[in-house]
């Protein structure tokens, strides 16, 4: 998480993957955001004496009780597949983020290839139900431009060693749109 920068919120904070990969330089104060108490306390076990400063909130990403242009940095890591209403959580995301600041997201998504889109389409029908409500077929990047940021750099591919229908893959960094 070396783009990671000043105030950071960790939307779908989950149980602290991200945590270890941190660099402390240059971080004032990470709060972690999750609407799952067992995994927030799952959290609280990755941290180590050399951590940054880390809060963690229950809540959801269309529910931020923060101050409007707050954080330099926004971190979504395989979150925006569960949040039920992402146009609300962008809503918010514009809200909370400084007019500078950067969006950094990876996210699985929907395949290029029509043949997996239509598996993806199929299996999304009880996908959800079974996996804590993940969506295996958003738009990501159409997701983010339309949500009023800018995608500045974005990486994709199909992750080695996982079934296509799951793993493709979108990465990278956007700022809100002027």
């Amino acid at each position: 998480m070396p783009l990671a920068k000043g105030n950071i919120l960790e939307i779908g904070i989950g149980s602290g993957l991200n945590i270890p990969f941190y660099e402390e330089e240059g971080i004032d104060k990470i709060w972690g955001i999750d609407p799952s108490e067992e995994l927030i306390a799952m959290a609280k076990n990755q941290l180590e004496d050399n951590a940054p400063e880390i809060e963690f909130i229950i809540s959801k990403a269309e529910d931020i009780d923060f101050d409007d242009a707050f954080f330099d940095t926004i971190l979504m890591t395989y979150t925006m597949c569960t949040i039920s209403n992402l146009s609300e959580a962008f809503t918010q995301l514009k809200r909370v983020i400084k007019p500078t600041g950067k969006l950094i997201f990876c996210e699985h998504g929907m395949a290029p290839d029509k043949s997996i889109v239509k598996w993806q389409n199929r299996i999304n029908t009880f996908w959800p139900k079974i996996s804590g409500g993940c969506n295996i077929n958003k738009e990501i990047p159409s997701i983010i431009e339309s949500s009023g940021f800018s995608i500045l750099d974005l990486e994709n591919m199909y992750l080695p060693k996982t079934p296509k229908v799951l793993g493709y893959n979108y990465w990278g960094t956007a700022t809100l749109n002027p």
